[in-house]
């Protein structure tokens, strides 16, 4: 009987599986379930697995492809680059929901769903689950932050701020919800600044980063573009961040996370011949922001002919190797919305497409984000 082997066999079986299909195993027995949830193992099984990664030069990222959450190793040293681990654990058991985003925190996955009706953190490698209710309701306009305070609290952040042509706000809405109290709590925020809608915020060291603008009605001049900090210790935005460039109307503009604390911000022009750069930051902080010099430079009009989608961009980077990985629809050769594409772009013409499959929602647009298991637990109040 599998429940009879003694406690060190058993962690020997265990550690076979990677650490986000634990929860598949929970099911076998009594023993191996009160195991699999044990902390102290969770984290040895988790060293484990990323000293692997870090010997075999891979790092593992989530992607969402029509609306599913899945897992994937990235090795630029393979034939095969981009290997598809496994969908992520349902988040309801007997059924499939539609994500529609995704946002990564301190190994904490925050997943919008598509009917915007409800809001869930999940931790993929315990299978840990928090359902968040909203306040009065949500929008689909909303955007949101995963983050968390000095003291460790998580905290998550929703805004929506649809304005007129001339500015004047026809709804506003700023609010936190806390884990902790389980209970959101509205913002007092008047913001002279906007996000796109298809701007995502990024997490680095428990705060969110956005890309933004100002705000000017249809009579006044042009915008200007810069970083956008939302700290969650004093619940505050704080002062404009300086970018290393500045956009034009139309560029595909997105965000990455590199290592635990730093930033990559890519920009493409919506012009030929389609320049593609990447920054990295030397530092970042909620009220100042440097950047290490230019860390890849692409004209990408002979390689794919147009540029990026402005709703697609989702990207990653591999310091060491000097490559880029960009997510999107088939494009170059005509537009194919029925086909997600992984584009690898490195210096001196390096470029290799790899097809991720088929996409049967044309509207869904592939995003991910880096990804680190954790075996922290989701701590909020229970009634």
């Amino acid at each position: 009987m599998l429940s009879d082997l003694p406690k060190d066999l058993a962690e020997e079986v265990l550690s076979k599986f990677p650490v986000t299909s634990l929860r598949r195993v929970r099911f076998t027995c009594k023993k191996w379930n009160t195991l699999s949830k044990d902390g102290s193992f969770t984290r040895k099984h988790i060293d484990k697995e990323e000293a692997k990664k870090k010997q075999r030069k891979e790092f593992h990222v989530v992607m969402m492809l029509d609306f599913r959450v899945s897992l994937f190793s990235l090795n630029l040293l393979k034939p095969n680059p981009i290997e598809r681990l496994g969908q992520l654990i349902s988040l309801d058991d007997t059924d499939q929901v539609d994500i529609s985003n995704i946002f990564h925190c301190d190994g904490f996955l925050l997943c919008t769903m598509k009917d915007i009706s409800r809001l869930v953190v999940w931790n993929p490698c315990s299978g840990q689950t928090l359902w968040i209710k909203p306040r009065k309701s949500f929008n689909k306009l909303d955007r949101y932050a995963l983050g968390y305070d000095v003291m460790k609290n998580h905290k998550v952040l929703r805004f929506v701020d649809h304005c007129n042509y001339r500015t004047e706000p026809l709804l506003r809405e700023f609010e936190i919800y806390s884990f902790e109290s389980d209970s959101w709590k509205v913002l007092d925020v008047n913001p002279d600044w906007e996000v796109d809608f298809v701007h995502r915020g990024l997490s680095v060291d428990g705060n969110s980063y956005w890309f933004a603008r100002d705000k000017v009605s249809i009579w006044g001049g042009g915008h200007s573009y810069f970083l956008l900090c939302f700290d969650f210790t004093t619940e505050r935005f704080g002062p404009r961040l300086a970018l290393p460039f500045q956009p034009f109307f139309g560029d595909t503009v997105a965000l990455s996370s590199v290592g635990d604390n730093q930033i990559a911000v890519l920009c493409q022009r919506s012009s030929s011949p389609y320049t593609l750069k990447i920054w990295i930051s030397s530092k970042i902080e909620p009220n100042a922001v440097s950047w290490n010099k230019l860390f890849l430079k692409v004209d990408m009009k002979p390689l794919t002919g147009v540029s990026f989608s402005y709703s697609g961009g989702s990207f990653f980077v591999d310091e060491e190797k000097k490559v880029a990985v960009v997510l999107d629809k088939k494009i170059g050769g005509g537009f194919d919305p029925t086909r997600n594409i992984a584009y690898i772009i490195g210096k001196e013409g390096y470029f290799k497409k790899v097809d991720l499959g088929e996409s049967r929602n044309l509207t869904c647009w592939p995003l991910g984000c880096s990804y680190v298991p954790s075996s922290v637990q989701i701590k909020h109040k229970t009634a």
